[in-house]
């Protein structure tokens, strides 16, 4: 008796072939694969086969589909120091990566209990907040809030619209060296809004650090939560901090 072989399917065999293209390095970390419509031709299959490729290769974490981009091939984690006083810009060159910042919003506002226990402040006092965010290679990897006391530093609200970062509107403003006396970090799962700037999916895992920077004598100068996105960043505790 004949035992008939199973055929593999078409869209695990374009899967298996993609794969291939990826390790022998026709498409790199970071490179942006070809259209669904390219694919179907190249196979000469329908788009649905193709998407169905693409979907498992996503999920083997092999690439990446940012919303309104297209698929990309998935780049390896940045290292990420946390710790005293290593700054945003500092970490990302350090990592060989291209570091930039996106403003999104600057205000002033009324500090929440939580803010203003954390800056030394009575409830309800004036605090800049600054929201934006932080890239790697052009690729968004956090998504941030810093809050800085407005009495303690006037003019820091045009400071940062003025300046690349956090450390250089501090020093305009006279606060030449800050360092970080806490952080805490938490998994969470991505919101709607948390995924659209950080371009996943909602409930896609994140890394939520929140943390306290004083100046050397002891004044609290930013109280700041961030959000990484969990596949793109490896968080290493040590001598550093994150600047928004």
């Amino acid at each position: 008796m004949t035992t008939k072989r199973r055929k593999t399917p078409v869209w695990l065999a374009i899967a298996g072939q993609i794969r291939g293209d990826i390790a022998e390095g026709r498409y790199r970390p970071g490179d942006r694969m070809p259209t669904e419509a390219a694919l179907s031709a190249r196979f000469g299959v329908n788009r649905h086969t193709v998407r169905h490729a693409l979907a498992h290769l996503t999920e083997e974490g092999l690439v990446r589909t940012r919303r309104g981009a297209g698929t990309f091939v998935a780049d390896t984690p940045t290292d990420y120091p946390i710790g005293g006083r290593v700054r945003f810009h500092k970490n990302l060159l350090a990592a060989g990566r291209s570091p930039e910042k996106r403003i999104l919003q600057i205000e002033t506002r009324a500090a929440a209990a939580g803010e203003a226990r954390a800056l030394g402040l009575e409830a309800g006092e004036p605090v800049c907040s600054y929201h934006g965010l932080s890239f790697a290679d052009g690729q968004p990897i956090a998504l941030f809030e810093s809050i800085f006391p407005e009495t303690r530093l006037p003019g820091i609200a045009q400071a940062l619209q003025h300046t690349r970062g956090v450390t250089q509107a501090l020093d305009l403003l006279g606060v030449t060296d800050y360092v970080r006396i806490s952080t805490r970090l938490t998994a969470v799962l991505a919101d709607a809004t948390q995924a659209m700037h950080l371009h996943l999916r909602e409930g896609d895992p994140l890394l939520r650090s929140t943390g306290i920077n004083v100046t050397d004598d002891g004044q609290p100068v930013e109280f700041g939560r961030t959000v990484f996105a969990g596949d793109r960043v490896t968080l290493i505790l040590g001598d550093g901090a994150e600047d928004s």
